[in-house]
């Protein structure tokens, strides 16, 4: 019977090893089929889980599950597993990874990784802001700027708003929330509120369907790079930096790091191993 490594890692850690994504990376998956990666990730039941393969193209071939489907990317996927591919191949601390969304590169400074997203897309949202904003349990007045659908390598909505609290005033219908679709049939919010060059910061939550429900992620890489394509959209030409402040509001307080510079994004943060062990299958 095989005997599969894990590590489970967090990723955009702020302040201590429990806060942050959690992520489960399995170290060897050759010889797992598709259906049994599937398995792994559900019985884990992380946001996402990832299996690490041989490439002809990168240092490692990666792919993503949560536990119901696949994806071509994620953020703190990347970035955690990253991390551990550094420790298992004596990588070296730029490191690139393929992923159905294509290859991405990695890099790391000690503990933070940043990754550079693909060259974001983004299209007009047909929904009007009154309707987007009951979806979102906020009122039409939260929001300030131009919702956008954005792909740097997962289409998710970007939705701003006025002030912080209105992030996290935003309480997402459960009943409603189906009918914003994705390009690939998925519902997924990003709410962030933008404080500006002086201050540099913003304040995100991130909401996404399990069943009947509307969950939140405590950190979101692939929303990050999103938000980076969001600024290229509406801020054409302009360099941005920003500190993506995420999960309070379920007690995983994350910090994501955002840059966009001459038109690429950027995305980082700190990544730390907690376990260790085997699945016996």
């Amino acid at each position: 019977m095989p005997k599969l490594a894990f590590r489970i890692v967090n990723v955009f850690t702020r302040g201590g090893p429990l806060t942050g994504n959690p992520l489960c990376v399995f170290e060897d998956a050759a010889g797992l089929d598709e259906s049994a990666m599937q398995a792994l990730a559900r019985q884990f039941n992380l946001s996402e889980t990832t299996f690490v393969l041989p490439s002809e193209r990168a240092t490692a071939r990666v792919r993503i599950f949560t536990p119901a489907y696949e994806m071509p990317f994620a953020g703190h996927p990347t970035l955690g597993t990253a991390h551990v591919v550094r420790g298992l191949r004596g990588a070296g601390d730029a490191i690139t990874l393929e992923m159905k969304a294509g290859v991405i590169p990695v890099s790391a400074e000690g503990g933070r990784w940043t990754l550079r997203a693909n060259a974001p897309r983004w299209r007009e949202v047909a929904e009007p802001r009154a309707e987007i904003a009951a979806i979102l349990g906020l009122a039409e007045e939260d929001i300030a700027g131009r919702p956008l659908w954005v792909n740097a390598g997962k289409e998710q909505l970007l939705v701003p708003v006025a002030t912080a609290g209105a992030v996290r005033r935003a309480a997402p219908r459960a009943d409603a929330f189906a009918r914003l679709k994705s390009e690939d049939g998925h519902s997924m919010a990003c709410v962030f509120a933008d404080e500006g060059d002086a201050r540099g910061t913003v304040v995100s939550r991130f909401f996404f369907p399990v069943g009947a429900a509307v969950l939140e992620d405590p950190a979101t890489g692939s929303a990050c790079a999103n938000l980076g394509g969001w600024f290229c959209a509406t801020r054409p030409g302009e360099d941005v930096a920003r500190t993506v402040s995420q999960g309070d509001e379920v007690q995983r307080p994350s910090t994501l790091f955002l840059a966009v510079k001459a038109g690429t994004v950027t995305v980082g943060g700190d990544v730390t191993e907690l376990a260790r062990g085997t699945v016996d299958l």
